[in-house]
């Protein structure tokens, strides 16, 4: 059995199996891992059902049924898998599953890792991740200020980021998930999160995109965003209209349709006539019309965010929107 210390620093080296059914894999995973279900979606509601109904051998009994037809495929994508060396092995809590699973293994003669705890133990690590102290600094500004940017350029300059929104597959607003992968589960989006979080020294600065808890349909763990909340933020003041073909050039390839069905989400807070204004110029072609209108819902809702944090605010940094790289010279400096 390894314990989760022993476990993160041996899958550097060795491939991950995970196997748990398909929907506790998708529900939320550690990165890497290959899934490998000792029991598929439904034999585990089959053997959950005995379980409950007749008792715990005669679950198990059903288990074996179940499995041995697929023991032979097991073995071998366990062994593509593995590549011919060694693998890490675990379950949800460390029992009886991933215990079978490196028996298995084990009498084809294949070398196997047990993670006592199982995901569970990877999930408790990762919720105290989000605990530790760390030294937050949020790069805030209005909508098209181009933050994600200027936070890979502050990357490009060896500072250390967490680009939330990538982590997230969501821009944040409620156009953000235009163009933009499947969102993962918020179990997985946390699980990245922490994967970030190991890779980063938290007593030096980390840079983050200022963002609300949820981020499309996630949510940020709760430690992560009393630290952001707490943070100084460095705001980026970049004129309007710099914004507005920023945000064109943005969102200008998405579909028509789609853009309008989001814009339909913000009617009510956007305001019937600056909806129906702006949905005109949408189907007219004019998409600067159609964002500079979505601005003036966009902008007073960021305003009245800024107000919260006006002691928090370190400095406000100009930027014309080109040079990013200038913006993220001036970020540093403003840091110390």
């Amino acid at each position: 059995m390894l314990s989760i210390s022993e476990f993160l620093k041996l899958r550097v080296s060795l491939p991950v199996v995970d196997v748990r059914s398909e929907n506790e894999y998708l529900g939320g995973h550690i990165r890497g891992a290959v899934n490998i279900p000792i029991l598929n979606n439904d034999e585990r509601v089959k053997v959950g059902t005995d379980y409950k109904q007749k008792g715990q051998a005669e679950a198990i009994r059903t288990g074996f049924r179940l499995v041995g037809p697929r023991l032979l495929e097991i073995i071998n994508k366990a062994d593509q898998v593995a590549g011919g060396g060694e693998l890490l092995v675990h379950c949800w809590r460390g029992g009886m599953r991933s215990s079978n699973f490196c028996q298995i293994l084990g009498m084809a003669k294949m070398e196997t890792h047990q993670l006592q705890g199982g995901y569970k133990s990877y999930r408790e690590q990762a919720v105290a991740s989000y605990q530790v102290p760390m030294r937050l600094q949020v790069i805030g500004g209005f909508t098209g200020s181009g933050k994600t940017e200027i936070l890979r350029a502050l990357r490009r300059h060896g500072e250390q980021i967490i680009d939330l929104e990538t982590l997230a597959n969501h821009k944040g607003s409620v156009f953000g998930g235009l163009m933009m992968p499947p969102q993962p589960t918020t179990e997985q989006f946390q699980n990245e999160l922490f994967e970030e979080l190991l890779n980063l020294d938290t007593s030096r600065r980390i840079w983050v995109e200022d963002e609300s808890i949820a981020i499309g349909k996630i949510f940020l763990p709760q430690g992560f965003w009393l630290q952001m909340c707490a943070a100084p933020v460095y705001h980026v003041e970049v004129d309007k209209s710099v914004r507005i073909q920023r945000l064109v050039n943005e969102y200008g390839p998405s579909d028509k349709q789609e853009f309008l069905e989001a814009m339909q989400n913000i009617t009510k807070k956007l305001g019937g006539q600056n909806f129906k204004d702006a949905k005109q110029k949408l189907l007219d072609g004019d998409m600067a019309c159609t964002i500079d209108i979505l601005l003036r819902y966009y902008d007073k809702a960021y305003l009245t965010g800024l107000t919260n944090k006006q002691h928090r605010i370190k400095s406000r940094i100009s930027w014309d929107g080109k040079n990013v790289l200038t913006c993220a010279d001036d970020l540093i400096e403003s840091a110390g």
